[in-house]
């Protein structure tokens, strides 16, 4: 029940107000919420109070209050489309979509055109995978306040998942033409082009100098350094850009190792051969194609093979699934990884979610008979697809474990694998995905395909043949011609797959080799070999 007062509010309350909404703008979140605290004492169901605390509160990264005070605006004014956007987009970043759907449909139901709700409803439904629409939300912000910066990244952000890279480059030249040191938007723009010059790496460099204590602009500035002097083939001063933007970022994000730990044992405890055969009779569609793997280890290069078949749309990385076994066993841990995912995941209706996953790609997955769904952490879940879906077709890539890290240590993701800041907390988690993959492929013999990034790159054709032979589908000379596709890739390698297959990344970690040791013995003790490569 909401908090109600008699209190009308007061001259000083707006003041307030406005100062505490100015004092978050400014960076002094702690200020801003002593201003939350004045106004609530004085009248407790002043909604934009309410407000006021959720925005602090996701300043200070307390999602779970951010929950509840955005929860207590909704309360006192179910209309408000604002509090609802943001409590879809905390629920999808919990890993609870079935309350991020609801949440959602209320932010689209009473928006107002306020161009703040257009752009996070579009950051939703990024979230949620659906690129498309989420383009609609977006440039819909855009047009309401042509001369927000933040609007128009994200619309650049998006252009680049949708394979716009000239129109992601024009929009960013838009937003740096307004505030010439935004880190986001000089960060898109070493991604989507390859340097020739050192000219855009002065800037970043004199950025870096300026911009002080702020990790998360640093992280950008940083990280688009590294990618930049990489291009140039400095080595050594890409790898420091590298680790400090690494090193930045990590002070920005919350990685609960043990929970991941106990969520993977967990599933290794709980989905046997045995679960899988009880209760047998899932969905049985064939349609679906899973490409799953570690991120940056080729999973984009086999997907854009298989999708260059005339058969088989490219439906990019869909979230439906992790989403739907959440949905149906009502997870609501605080936590987005933990033990009870794997012992919910294990009692859900497989028939029921094999159904659901492909009502909630429909608008995703196109007219042809086969999609491809990338979603590199499905791996997680390969047992339960393996059940709800049995007609379906798995593809796991392969990479050298030292490569695989590195690829992963040098991105700057969005909200993605919180694990690859650190070199030892990377080594590790990889781990835990290569043993439980051993234990898959244990358990599960033949049930999916294993392909190798490094003998992909280097001929591509005899794989090519084998992974379409995987598939039941006849071969097309289309599937060598990969790299000529326009389609959208969400992912970060939305530049590099419009190039031909090549062997440049096989075997990069060696150029870093004497400052990725901390990574290489961690692997090593963890019982990962190493490899040829």
């Amino acid at each position: 029940m909401a908090i109600t007062s008699n209190v009308r509010p007061a001259p000083w309350m707006q003041d307030t107000l406005r100062r505490g909404f100015a004092l978050l703008a400014a960076g002094k979140p702690e200020e801003a919420a002593e201003c939350a605290r004045r106004l609530l004492g004085a009248k407790p169901d002043l909604v934009e109070g309410h407000f006021l605390v959720g925005l602090v509160a996701l300043e200070l990264k307390q999602n779970w209050t951010a929950v509840s005070a955005f929860g207590s605006v909704t309360k006192l004014e179910p209309k408000h489309a604002a509090a609802w956007a943001q409590l879809a987009r905390l629920f999808m970043t919990a890993g609870q979509p079935a309350r991020a759907d609801a949440a959602l449909a209320k932010a689209v139901e009473h928006n107002d055109g306020n161009p703040l709700v257009l752009d996070t409803i579009g950051a939703v439904y990024t979230m949620l995978g659906d690129q498309e629409e989420a383009s609609k939300w977006i440039q819909r912000a855009v047009s309401r306040q042509p001369e927000s910066v933040n609007y128009l990244v994200n619309l650049a952000n998006n252009h680049m998942f949708l394979g716009r890279l000239d129109e992601a480059e024009e929009v960013l030249g838009k937003a740096l033409s307004i505030d010439s040191g935004n880190a986001n938007a000089h960060w898109l723009l070493s991604s989507v082009r390859k340097a020739s010059d050192r000219s855009h790496i002065e800037v970043l460099q004199e950025l870096v100098a300026q911009e002080g204590r702020r990790p998360r602009a640093l992280a950008f500035l940083y990280y688009g350094l590294g990618k930049e002097l990489e291009d140039l083939e400095a080595w050594d001063e890409a790898f420091d850009a590298f680790a400090q933007g690494a090193a930045a970022r990590r002070t920005t994000i919350d990685f609960d190792e043990q929970a991941e730990i106990d969520m993977y044992e967990a599933f290794g405890k709980v989905f046997t051969p045995e679960w899988l055969e009880e209760n047998a009779g899932g969905h049985d569609d064939p349609a679906p194609i899973f490409v799953v793997g570690q991120p940056r280890t080729g999973t984009t290069l086999v997907e854009r093979i298989i999708t260059s078949h005339s058969q088989v749309f490219s439906a990019g990385e869909l979230k439906q699934f992790g989403q739907c076994v959440r949905r149906l066993g009502d997870y609501r841990e605080k936590k987005r990884h933990s033990a009870r995912l794997a012992t919910i995941a294990a009692g859900v209706d497989c028939a029921k979610l094999g159904k659901a996953y492909m009502a909630t790609t429909a608008k995703m997955r196109g007219d042809l008979p086969r999609f491809v769904d990338k979603l590199p952490p499905n791996y997680l879940y390969i047992p339960l697809i393996l059940k709800a879906l049995p007609n379906a077709k798995i593809v796991h890539l392969t990479r050298n474990p030292m490569d695989a890290c590195f690829a992963s240590f040098k991105q700057l993701f969005a909200d993605a694998y919180p694990h690859s800041y650190d070199q030892e907390e990377m080594a590790r988690h990889h781990a835990r995905y290569y043993h439980l993959m051993a234990l898959w492929r244990e358990r599960f013999t033949g049930r999916f395909f294993d392909i190798s990034y490094e003998e992909t790159a280097a001929n591509v054709e005899p794989n090519a043949r084998a992974l379409i032979e995987f598939l039941e589908l006849p071969w097309e000379d289309a599937c060598l011609e990969f790299h000529r596709q326009r389609a959208a890739v969400a992912t970060a390698s939305a530049v590099q797959v419009r190039q031909p297959a090549h062997t440049k990344s096989v075997g990069r970690w060696h150029r870093y080799e004497t400052r990725l040791q901390p990574m290489r013995r961690a692997l090593e003790e963890a019982g990962v070999p190493i490899g040829s490569y």
